[in-house]
């Protein structure tokens, strides 16, 4: 794909095409290296990578790792040790054979009593819907963070076609201080030959003395403004680097087709799987009442054991099968899940709101573009008929025909012309990059 190469502007001050990749970089004839193209698809990926929340994805990954884990690590046994020593004041007694008599035995008023419990599960429906759940959080958390990145897209357009029209203004009045620079020289030759008067000279080195100090201000601006560029991107960015306007047209024409079915944007993953996290915290709800079945083991030592009219040190064991089942709950269940039906329903809600914003947003972007063509045809023509003027001024001020001052007059109005249309220019290209960045769709390198 052609991009418009503003180097190629200095020369023709026409709009220009070349391929250039990237952050390329290619030899100058001297053998150094020469300017770099920078683009703006790969500026934005480089500001994606520089931003520190990039670092969040791995660590959610890691994050739900351990937490994967612990879940799986339901399924293995559980051990529980547990030491307990106790007086009471009091114990139950049997009553005497005879009248009168002692009873057979007197259980003890202090115990002591330590064991350790194993227990198994045998089927737990809960545990498999906490691992689908905890994959779906994971899956909102990275939409989060890939939300909040894709900001990031809109701000390198912002600095980077701020850059971008002021490298065009550079090149514009580099044009013109080199026109006014010629001028100059010949107009001084005419003085001394006595065919232009000094008034001549002076006023056209006053005028190129004003161009140079427009450009001076011009590319302190724009050092400012690459500036910026760089610490968006965390790429260096040199003064001569040249920012390559991206071509947009295809694109914005095929986005332009159906809008609305459009769903580049990361927000629209972000509420696909928060509607899945509620989909699995409804089933997580469910789980919870189903039965579940627990094998158990405890083996223990203490005075007394089992035998408790045995008042002696043993050691003891106990094993069984427990089922538990929540078979009633006055329909907490029931209620939960209908909160999180409506849940549900307030996410698709938040998107419609949302894809219609988006259809509300690229609204003056298409009527921008739109207008941006139309008056770029009418620069063209104004630009053309500008320079014939101006060439035509030229002549008469070789031929002493018009003064000096004249032929400023209208070699300024040329330069606005030309102003004009680098401003258009870089105003389309922005205008279709940020309908494409609002609609989710990558622009192309």
């Amino acid at each position: 794909m052609t991009r418009v190469l503003f180097a190629a502007a200095v020369a023709s001050m026409t709009t220009a095409s070349a391929v250039a990749p990237a952050y390329a970089q290619s030899a100058s004839a001297g053998g150094q290296p020469a300017a770099r193209s920078l683009e703006l698809a790969a500026l934005q990926r480089a500001a994606i990578d520089a931003d520190p929340r990039t670092r969040a994805l791995a660590l959610q990954e890691a994050q739900n790792d351990l937490r994967q884990r612990n879940v799986s690590a339901q399924w293995l046994p559980a051990f529980t040790v547990t030491a307990l020593a106790q007086y009471q004041s009091d114990v139950v007694e049997p009553p005497p054979i005879v009248p009168g008599g002692k009873p057979l035995f007197v259980p003890p008023k202090a115990t002591v009593d330590s064991y350790l419990r194993i227990d198994q599960r045998i089927f737990d429906p809960t545990i498999s819907v906490q691992a689908a759940l905890e994959k779906a959080q994971l899956d909102e958390n990275q939409a989060r963070v890939r939300t909040a990145l894709y900001a990031r897209r809109q701000a390198v357009n912002d600095a980077f076609f701020a850059a971008a029209l002021l490298q065009q203004h550079t090149l514009t009045l580099d044009a013109a201080v080199a026109d006014l620079e010629a001028r100059l020289r010949e107009t001084e030759v005419r003085v001394r030959e006595g065919a232009a008067l000094p008034t001549d000279a002076a006023a056209v080195e006053a005028t190129l003395l004003q161009r140079r100090e427009d450009v001076a201000a011009v590319r302190a601006d724009r050092r400012a403004a690459l500036a910026r560029l760089a610490k968006i991107t965390g790429q260096p960015i040199a003064a001569d680097d040249v920012l390559v306007l991206p071509d947009t047209t295809a694109a914005v024409a095929e986005a332009r087709r159906a809008p609305e079915t459009l769903r580049g944007r990361p927000e629209f993953a972000q509420f696909a799987v928060t509607r899945e996290r509620i989909a699995r915290q409804q089933d997580a709800t469910t789980a919870q009442d189903r039965p579940k079945i627990t094998a158990f083991g405890r083996v223990g030592y203490g005075r007394p054991g089992l035998n408790f009219i045995d008042d002696v040190w043993d050691s003891y064991a106990i094993g069984g099968v427990q089922f538990q089942w929540k078979a009633w709950n006055w329909g907490v269940t029931g209620r939960e899940k209908e909160a999180q039906t409506l849940q549900q329903q307030i996410v698709d809600t938040e998107q419609a709101a949302f894809a219609q914003s988006i259809s509300e947003a690229i609204e003056l972007d298409v009527a921008t573009i739109d207008r941006l063509r139309e008056t770029l045809a009418t620069d063209d023509r104004i630009v053309a008929l500008r320079e014939s003027i101006d060439r035509s001024l030229k002549v008469r001020l070789d031929e002493g025909v018009v003064t000096a001052s004249e032929y400023l007059d209208r070699n300024t109005e040329l330069l606005q012309a030309r102003y004009n249309r680098a401003g258009h220019q870089v105003e389309l290209a922005r205008s279709g990059a940020r309908l494409l960045t609002t609609l989710g769709v990558e622009v192309k390198e």
